[in-house]
């Protein structure tokens, strides 16, 4: 990499992990020219000492190739010192102005400054001062340095390499600051530019920018296919052939498929229930691999730690505090599980190693990265988007999703946009379920995709920290429920059997835990206001937002042909009525499947626009307008549009509903309100004076605590905390 790139937080973030597990097989090399795109890197200081510093104190071997071979014999008549302190005193912002200036200039300023070292450099011709050159220019330095570094042991090694940039570019290009966005050379410095390397191009040669290919019989021509042949070929190769794996049938999850009874659960708690069914599946369980970032206990995977054992490669040389707990943390050579830390960009990078296995190993691997969602492609967006570039397959679990789902928590927490911004990734396929056997499906759907049938997909999906109960899998039309969970949308209540006793008819689509809020505004629909709606479970806006847009591209190409219809026109279609989505992620996400409504039916979204905040599902869910009294005024509001019902019966529900009509929009930035407003102003013209010190005893000190406390735990227990 480049010097100015280890400024990336991620470039230097993680090396001591490097250092901790000896990976000796592990070679950085840092091309140090000193420049970034505009202008010095360390200009005041040194960046390869800061880096060595670095290195090192992260237990890195560190090799330094700064000189060339014709500042040896300088530095060999250095009897003083001088050259060598003369070295240690430029900085880099002075090394770059000396390798952009003519021989004079250096001949003056580098050995001008001190009489032995000017004696040494009048003794220089321009051309001996010209071919001072730096240490990564110089092929005999380069390869003993990484020769050294090969053999290295019991550590991993950088090699800091000293150059110049535009190395060879003529006065236009070299060492100056614009280095990097010159686009041409003119013909004179081409010139330069073949004189300085000895290439066999004449004058006009120059003028058709030729390349330059030595002879195939040279040796330079034999040395490089030959190192090329060793490292496996002319290209770096990916094994694109796809090595099926056997999947389980779907029963592996009927734990999950039948429901949870009485008992109330969270989706990553069914999730759990569906990792532990695979792992305990022999055909697939030493494939599956769980990644946390120090977050196991938080989902309720502290029982994976005894059961399959944290991966170390030291092993447990200690003894855990709840070593004789069942669920003791227990690290292993052998473990099956990697806890990453505090530490989502190695967790998604591990994530991404297992993820590609079955192309650059040959061996397919099941990883399941679990995580906090809002920490998700917020932290780690550009590792998402390359392990889409690079075909990754393997499950990602955004945990605790939704912004109302995890009360409490304010903006850390309160995801309301993670399947939009997963959205962007074209090989990622995202759902976001509301029960168990909705899941089961779906994972069980992403498993055959990707190991079974070799898609080059990988599979985002949220997950829920709410505890309720989950039905089992509807015996009734159990294929047609399949497939809808897996296509983006089925229907989960058909309330149309009395349409023709109904004022109006509607459909209702929720996801997610918001789910639950339309199932309860279908109700409040039909009790109250003898309005019929259906329900609508939509797994994933995303992948019908898809599935519309392929069927588009293929009619528009293929007019000749029947037309392929999307699946979420293929549904709503025999069922009447306006639309009302409603889910926990912003508007957009409901928004993208507006255009393949049969009819143009109306359509009213309702979604989690602002920032989260701190408070109960209850309140946030009225905050954000996504709950079921909400979902039922813009129902009736909709039907008030088309005319179905009088506007009057859109105030009386709100009314009777309770909702606040005056509350401004989530996203808009909410009013100060002044606790105080009979407080004098501040006097900031002054600051304040700081207080003399003055000396007490602890005893003195220790007095005054207590009575301060025991004035304060009095106001507290007079309930007097207002005043």
């Amino acid at each position: 990499m480049g010097d100015g790139e280890t400024d990336e937080p991620e470039s230097l973030g993680a090396i001591s992990l490097a250092g901790r597990e000896k990976l000796d097989n592990l070679i950085w090399v840092i091309n140090c020219n000193l420049q970034r795109l505009d202008g010095p890197v360390r200009g005041n200081g040194k960046i390869i000492q800061e880096l060595e510093s670095v290195f090192r104190g992260a237990g890195w071997r560190v090799i330094k190739v700064i000189w060339g071979s014709n500042w040896d014999p300088l530095l060999a008549k250095d009897d003083s010192g001088a050259l060598k302190e003369r070295m240690m005193e430029v900085v880099d912002g002075e090394y770059q102005l000396n390798a952009a200036r003519d021989p004079d200039f250096v001949r003056d300023y580098f050995f001008g400054k001190y009489p032995e070292l000017k004696e040494m450099g009048d003794a220089l011709s321009d051309a001996d001062i010209a071919s001072l050159n730096r240490g990564g220019h110089d092929p005999l330095k380069v390869y003993a340095a990484f020769s050294e570094a090969m053999q290295t042991k019991g550590q991993p090694t950088v090699v800091l390499v000293k150059t110049v940039k535009g190395y060879g570019l003529s006065s236009q290009a070299q060492s100056v600051n614009k280095t990097h966005q010159i686009k041409k050379l003119d013909l004179e410095g081409l010139k330069y530019f073949r004189d300085r390397f000895d290439l066999p191009f004449s004058d006009s040669d120059l003028e058709t920018l030729p390349f330059y290919r030595p002879d195939e019989n040279s040796s330079e021509m034999k040395y490089l296919k030959g190192r090329r042949e060793a490292l496996g070929g002319h290209l770096p190769n990916r094994r694109s052939g796809h090595i099926p794996l056997e999947v389980p049938d779907l029963d592996m999850f009927d734990k999950v498929l039948d429901g949870s009874g009485d008992k109330e659960q969270s989706t990553t708690m069914v999730f759990v229930r569906l990792l532990a069914a695979m792992l305990k599946n022999k055909v697939i369980q030493d494939r599956v691999v769980p990644i946390v970032p120090d977050e196991a206990r938080t989902f309720g995977l502290e029982g994976m730690f005894r059961q399959l054992g944290i991966y170390s490669a030291a092993g447990q040389n200690y003894t855990p505090e709840d070593s004789e707990a069942l669920m003791g943390y227990k690290e292993a050579k052998d473990g099956h599980m990697l806890e990453e830390g505090i530490n989502e960009a190695g967790a998604m990078s591990a994530w991404i190693a297992l993820a590609t296995s079955y192309s650059v190993n040959a061996l397919p691997m099941i990883p399941l990265y679990i995580y906090y969602s809002m920490f998700g492609f917020q932290r780690i967006g550009d590792l998402a988007w390359a392990a889409g570039d690079c075909q990754a397959q393997g499950f990602l679990l955004g945990a605790t999703a939704g912004r109302t789902t995890l009360n409490g928590e304010g903006l850390q927490h309160q995801d309301g946009h993670s399947h939009i911004l997963f959205g962007t990734v074209p090989n990622c396929v995202s759902y976001d379920p509301c029960f168990g056997y909705e899941l089961a499906v779906i994972m069980h759907d992403g498993l055959k995709r990707m190991y079974g049938d070799g898609e080059r997909v990988y599979y985002y999906i949220t997950l829920m920290n709410e505890n309720y109960n989950h039905p089992g899998l509807p015996d009734n039309n159990r294929e047609a429920v399949i497939e809808g969970i897996k296509r983006g949308m089925y229907l989960l209540e058909d309330n149309g059997h009395d349409a023709d006793q109904a004022i109006a008819h509607v459909q209702l689509l929720g996801s997610g835990v918001i789910l639950r809020e339309v199932q309860k505004a279908a109700r409040i629909l039909g009790e109250e206001f003898n309005i019929f709606a259906n329900v609508w479970s939509v797994t994933s806006f995303n992948e019908l937002t898809r599935d519309g847009m392929a069927c588009d591209d293929y009619n528009r190409l293929h007019p000749m042909d029947e037309e392929k219809v999307p699946w979420v026109t293929e549904q709503l279609a025999p069922h009447d009525g306006i639309v009302v989505a409603a889910t926990d992620y912003m508007r957009n996400y409901a928004e993208q499947i507006r255009g393949w409504l049969p009819d143009s039916r109306p359509y009213t979204t309702l979604g989690t626009d602002g920032y989260g905040r701190s408070d109960s599902r209850e309140q946030l869910r009225s905050f954000f307008n996504v709950n079921a009294e909400h979902i039922v005024v813009a129902t009736l509001s909709r039907l008030a549009d088309e005319g179905e019902v009088d506007k009057r019966l859109v105030k009386d529900a709100i009314v009777s509903l309770g909702i606040d009509v005056e509350q401004p929009p989530a996203w808009q930035p909410q009013p100060h309100y002044d606790h105080f407003p009979d407080a004098p102003a501040a006097d900031l013209s002054t600051p304040n004076p700081v207080p003399e010190f003055t000396e007490e005893t602890d005893e003195e000190i220790d007095s005054e605590g207590r009575a301060e406390d025991e004035a304060d735990a009095k106001v507290l227990n007079d309930g007097d905390v207002k005043e």
